[in-house]
């Protein structure tokens, strides 16, 4: 394991010495915190918990991620954050973040954060809304291209 505040040879990734997390920059900005996952979930529905699992095992079978609870969402992160979920009484409204813009009928919301930066958001109310193989293969393109950066350019 790296000591906090070190960059790993094998990840390049920066840890925060106060409280863990790991970062693509050194010293980046973040609410240094660390919340307890099920506490997310104290208020909802059981439903919503189970959708939760269900969307990290879709996203697990990419590839290894590490869960991270914030006060108010839920990220996923491989070299970098490239989705996640907030937590509503009777719904997850799950992330994730494409180089392309798509079409779903569940789609309540698509923002551009950059040319390659494309973040859809569904709300999902139970484990078996999951169920649909584009939403596991969008989140496979996810993890692949921004959360393992696999679509950025290389540095020479």
């Amino acid at each position: 394991m790296t000591e906090p505040g070190r960059r790993s040879a094998a990840d390049e990734l920066w840890m925060c010495p106060r409280c863990g997390h790991r970062f693509v920059t050194t010293n980046m900005a973040h609410s240094c915190s660390n919340y307890d996952l099920d506490t997310s979930f104290a208020r909802s529905r059981p439903s919503v918990r189970a959708a939760f699992d269900q969307f990290v095992k879709l996203i697990e079978r990419c590839g290894p991620v590490e869960v991270i609870a914030q006060k108010t969402r839920i990220t996923i992160m491989a070299k970098v954050r490239f989705a996640g979920a907030t937590v509503l009484l009777d719904r997850l409204r799950i992330g994730f973040a494409l180089g392309r813009r798509i079409e779903h009928p569940n789609l309540v919301k698509v923002e551009d954060y950059g040319p390659r930066w494309i973040v859809h958001r569904l709300d999902i109310r139970e484990p078996a809304e999951l169920d649909d193989p584009a939403i596991a293969a969008w989140l496979c393109e996810s993890y692949r291209d921004l959360g393992l950066r696999g679509s950025l350019p290389v540095k020479r």
